[in-house]
């Protein structure tokens, strides 16, 4: 599983642990950016940048950062195939890749610290969509729905 990682600036020291934890880890990964601190910068970018790639790999994960974490989602989910939510805990985080198949896991740097994040990122590379025949047809009726739209 290729992991792609992308913050704007009110991200970015966060995302910064974050590379470093999945290096540790040896995890296979990619940061799309932002590769240095830029004050001017705008969240679309590495949002639709994550998205993309993610939407394009089957199997691929995005982990995405932004100060609130609602612009990073809201990008990230215009995209057919992703989906993606803002991580409030390990067991929400969970839930999320159990029931939903959470493809891109949202990370709102103002509110959560190191610690808080690196539990959600373990819980999210490490737990497996479990496929119950409802969750399946879930995900189905989400793609009839990106279809149509």
């Amino acid at each position: 599983m290729k992991v792609y990682l992308g913050s704007d600036h009110r991200g970015y020291y966060l995302k910064e642990k974050i590379a470093k934890w999945l290096y540790e880890k040896e995890y296979d990964f990619f940061d799309v950016g932002a590769q240095n601190l830029d004050l001017s910068d705008d969240y679309t970018k590495y949002a639709s940048e994550v998205a993309s790639l993610v939407a394009n790999e089957k199997g691929g994960r995005g982990i995405v950062l932004c100060g609130s974490g609602v612009g990073v989602d809201v990008v990230t989910n215009k995209f057919d195939g992703i989906r993606a939510s803002v991580g409030k805990s390990e067991e929400q985080i969970k839930a999320g890749r159990n029931d939903d198949d959470m493809n891109i896991l949202v990370i709102a740097a103002d509110y959560t610290d190191e610690y808080e994040a690196r539990g959600m990122v373990k819980a999210f590379l490490e737990t497996k969509f479990e496929g119950k025949e409802r969750y399946k047809r879930r995900l189905k009726e989400i793609e009839k729905i990106e279809a149509n739209n």
